[in-house]
């Protein structure tokens, strides 16, 4: 199974999400337009991510015959659903400028939490579960 893509796509959002990094430090309101349009692109990204983990990723594992990897691709796709679903929530809440302008600070801690989230969820992606799917990629 070839995971590059998934890689890929991995090194993108971490790229959207240091690229917010700035334009937050330097003035949440002052960007707000910015900061915006760089969610509602990262959430692009993610919904592709995600929508090609469940459709493809996880079946192909869980039905591969590898008892450890199956159960390490239910675990994963159990943990993130709770993932997924709070960074949705807040892309969509915070996907245009105006609340960005009233509320920078709410902004500021609810992006650190689930962008952190994500963040430790793809590291932990590419650090454990990546490389077992690679070792395990002529059994799939």
């Amino acid at each position: 199974m070839n995971i590059d893509k998934f890689k890929h796509q991995h090194l993108d959002i971490l790229g959207a999400i240091a690229a917010l990094r700035p334009l937050v430090q330097t003035g949440i309101a002052d960007h707000a337009s910015d900061i915006s349009q760089r969610i509602i692109a990262m959430s692009g990204i993610i919904k592709l991510h995600l929508a090609v983990e469940d459709n493809f990723l996880y079946p192909a594992l869980e039905a591969s015959g590898n008892h450890s990897l199956a159960h390490m691709s239910k675990r994963y796709r159990d943990e993130m659903n709770g993932i997924a679903g709070a960074y949705l929530a807040f892309a969509s809440k915070w996907n245009t400028p105006r609340l960005l302008i009233e509320q920078p600070e709410v902004f500021r801690n609810e992006a650190n939490q689930v962008l952190k989230t994500l963040y430790e969820r793809m590291k932990k992606e590419d650090r454990e579960f990546y490389p077992a799917i690679e070792a395990s990629a002529a059994n799939i």
